[in-house]
């Protein structure tokens, strides 16, 4: 099998890399690679159309192709399979990953991560994100795991024609090593808010200009959630799965605007 892998916390990044070992040595998949050449951390699902992307190719263990590029993760995705098409190369999944920081609830709207895996949806491709509950991860082990595990499932529903292209497999681990990690949630999104700052930037400090700001903020932490709810299960000290649609229709709402006489 041939996987696709990209991210959006940059080539450099030690996830990258532990997902690209542990797909090629465990899964046995021959491993794919297109990076931003830098952060690219909650830049959701744009991609680059007026700006030109530089592409480069680098030499990565584990990987017989690596390209990277100075655009988003939604373009590590477009253009990795431009390229690899042209040179005959087929993709049968995507992961993207392992981000450093979860991707949970709500922030899956910003993220870049998920959203790479969601390009490759939109792509017809059966995708995958996986991230650390941590942006400062250190332990990749049981993500590795849950990453082999799940190419490994969708390569035999590939084989018989049941994998579902629409839907990212969303996998979100504590930063725990494999022993602490008090087992595995299969869960839905929920709501994930943060306590939120926007720090001034001085001229000493920062060398900016009066007036600019930084955001930043730390998540809350919520109580009594349902336990099948993502944030639940990662502030509970479990891992989650989360199978997310490419649809966001709101079906049960068609009926009732009906009502409202927009027309």
């Amino acid at each position: 099998m041939n996987i696709l892998i990209a991210n959006d916390d940059g080539i450099e990044a030690r996830g990258l890399r532990e997902l690209a070992r542990a797909l090629h040595e465990e899964a046995g998949a021959d491993i794919y690679l297109c990076a931003p050449d830098g952060q690219r951390s909650a830049t959701g699902h744009g991609i680059t159309v007026k700006d030109p992307i530089a592409i480069r190719q680098e030499e990565i263990p584990d990987v017989k192709i690596a390209y990277v590029i100075s655009g988003l993760p939604a373009d590590c995705i477009k253009v990795a399979l431009s390229f690899l098409s042209q040179a005959g190369v087929h993709i049968d999944m995507v992961f993207s990953g392992i981000n450093h920081g979860g991707n949970l609830g709500t922030d899956t709207l910003y993220s870049g991560t998920v959203s790479a895996a969601l390009e490759g949806c939109l792509n017809g491709i059966p995708s995958v994100a996986v991230s650390v509950d941590s942006h400062h991860a250190e332990h990749f082990d049981y993500a590795c795991e849950l990453a082999v595990n799940a190419a490994r499932s969708l390569w035999e529903q590939i084989q018989v024609g049941t994998a579902n292209h629409r839907v990212v497999l969303n996998i979100n681990v504590p930063n725990r090593p494999r022993e602490e990690i008090r087992g595995l949630r299969y869960t839905r999104l929920g709501d994930r808010r943060y306590l939120e700052l926007f720090i001034p930037l001085d001229e000493e400090g920062d060398a900016r200009l009066p007036g600019e700001f930084r955001y930043t903020g730390d998540p809350v932490h919520y109580e009594n959630l349902p336990p099948d709810v993502d944030v639940a299960a990662n502030q509970d000290g479990y891992a989650s799965i989360t199978p997310i649609d490419t649809d966001l229709t709101c079906y049960g709402m068609i009926e009732k605007i009906k009502t409202w006489n927009l027309g």
